[in-house]
């Protein structure tokens, strides 16, 4: 019991729990809209069918939300600082799923234009979260491997999406798919994350780095005293000094990062197609559209519904080995070996989806085609979880200097809302018009994205910021990006004999210096 105590009053502990609070709100939208989408109700009340395009649009409208929240908390996280921008956030997913909820509750004119506008501000404040959390919580946690840390977090990712569906197969089932209450409870069950977390926020300090930033040094003081201690607090607040001193030679915008000729470009692409080929997995259609993927495999509404939530369970311990493999193996070999795997998932499945459609044709009895194409998903769903989740997130923290890491990840948000945006938009316009042929798509979809990853991408774990600075520059010098050919392919693995050693590296701060 005094462990538990210890662990619940520790700073550093209360940082992991808000993050990983905070990343599971967002896990909870991907699966809240799973079993909406198909209630009989909600469709009357949006005006829609099941086939209408619209199903894709009110889904996909809170990526573009997202997508500028993420520049504009990024914005404020630099100006005003990291607690308020995620105080903000906080506040207007609360309200954006607060307009969800009463929308068409007891009037039927405007219901869907409200729900939009609804799905709209909560992506705003999502999209926030997500920039400003990773680079909030790594600001004020050094211990462990960056990217054990990071995948441990977004395993809650999945925690709130199993929860999204548990709670909406509960009461589609106990109120029947005719009740407006089986999607509007869903809904408002969310609220629970943005309260406990507006309700918490208070004990938590502010960024000593972004303290430090503005000519805050009591304040930094008073941080890192919270969080250290008093005897560890002077000698870490002249390390931040020393790092903000050095790193002002490191300090890029925008323009660097965006234009062809800006210094930054190559690491922004290197982010930017990480995202798009995390889209291209197609796991943002198995979260939101997961039931349907099941009936086109041959069961019915009931039993799709419930092998769904069996493989987000299934995600969820899987996602265990992301964390225990990623700073043995590297992040490129699992993505690379993800994306490749995933596409022979894909292509089996689209011969189980060509069956399952045919089977009375072929005399194939259902169970034979349907068993085995679930459990050819449930093994694609976790390679997703294992190679794409959490590593697309991670890159970045690693190759952009610390006075810049936060633009880096707004523009991760950003790549991140488009593309979903496009794949959860296209995806049921696919079901509706390509059926199990949609299953071909993402074959070669992954197929592209782990051909680009073992490219383009360098191995950015086992090694400190100037180590994957190195890589870039040596990569203009040489005029090459491709992987193999920079420094003879030093890059296409961990640095050699640093496989799991726990590097000095790894061991820094997510957005830190990194000694820089």
């Amino acid at each position: 019991m005094d462990y538990i105590a210890n662990f619940v009053r520790d700073k550093k502990s209360e940082v992991v729990i808000f993050s990983s609070t905070a990343i599971a709100l967002y896990g909870y939208d991907q699966g809240m809209m799973s079993l909406i989408n198909t209630n009989y109700d909600y469709l009357d009340t949006m005006g829609i069918s099941k086939e209408d395009p619209l199903v894709g649009i009110i889904v996909s409208v809170y990526y573009l939300g997202c997508a500028v929240g993420a520049v504009l908390a990024s914005y404020l996280g630099d100006m005003r600082g990291r607690k308020p921008s995620i105080f903000v956030c906080l506040a207007v997913t609360s309200l954006g799923n607060l307009i969800m909820f009463i929308a068409g509750l007891g009037f039927s004119t405007g219901a869907r234009s409200l729900m939009l506008v609804g799905r709209i501000v909560m992506g705003l404040g999502v999209g926030g979260i997500d920039a400003v959390i990773p680079t909030y919580s790594s600001e004020l946690n050094e211990e462990g491997g960056r990217g054990k840390a990071l995948a441990q977090e977004f395993q809650s990712n999945i925690f709130g999406l199993n929860m999204a569906f548990a709670i909406n197969l509960a009461v589609t089932n106990g109120l029947g798919k005719g009740n407006q209450w089986a999607w509007r409870i869903p809904i408002i069950a969310m609220q629970v994350y943005p309260v406990l977390l507006l309700s918490f926020i208070y004990r938590l300090p502010e960024s000593p780095r972004w303290c430090i930033f503005h000519d805050r040094e009591d304040e930094a003081h008073t941080a890192l005293t919270e969080i250290y201690g008093e005897d560890e607090a002077s000698g870490k607040l002249d390390e931040l000094k020393k790092a903000h001193e050095e790193e002002t030679s490191h300090s890029i915008g925008y323009s660097d990062m965006v234009s062809p000729s800006g210094k930054q470009f190559h690491e922004t692409m290197v982010t930017v197609m990480g995202q798009v080929n995390q889209a291209l997995t197609g796991y943002g259609a198995v979260s939101v559209y997961g039931p349907q993927i099941f009936q086109l495999l041959g069961f019915d509404v009931s039993t799709a519904e419930y092998l769904t939530q069996g493989n987000y369970i299934s995600y969820f311990f899987l996602m265990t080995f992301a964390w225990l493999l990623i700073e043995r193996v590297g992040r490129r070999f699992l993505m690379v070996t993800g994306a490749f795997g995933i596409a022979i998932c894909f292509a089996i499945l689209t011969v189980f989806g060509g069956l399952a459609q045919n089977d009375r044709r072929f005399g194939i009895p259902n169970l034979a085609v349907s068993i085995p194409g679930s459990i050819v998903l449930y093994v694609a769903t976790g390679l997703f979880g294992i190679g794409w989740l959490a590593q697309v997130w991670l890159i970045p923290t690693e190759i952009f200097p610390s006075t810049s890491r936060a633009q880096g990840a707004a523009v991760s948000v950003v790549i991140w809302g488009l593309a979903n945006f496009a794949v959860t938009l296209l995806t049921p316009i696919g079901f509706n018009n390509l059926n199990y042929w949609l299953f071909l798509v993402f074959t070669f979809t992954n197929l592209f994205a782990g051909w680009w990853t073992w490219a383009y991408s360098p191995e950015t774990g086992g090694r400190s910021f100037e180590d994957n600075q190195a890589f870039f520059a040596d990569s203009k010098e040489q005029n090459t990006w491709l992987v193999s050919r920079v420094n003879k392919g030093e890059f296409r693995h961990l640095p050699r004999g640093k496989e799991g050693d726990g590097v000095e590296g790894e061991r820094q701060p997510l957005l830190a210096a990194d000694g820089a």
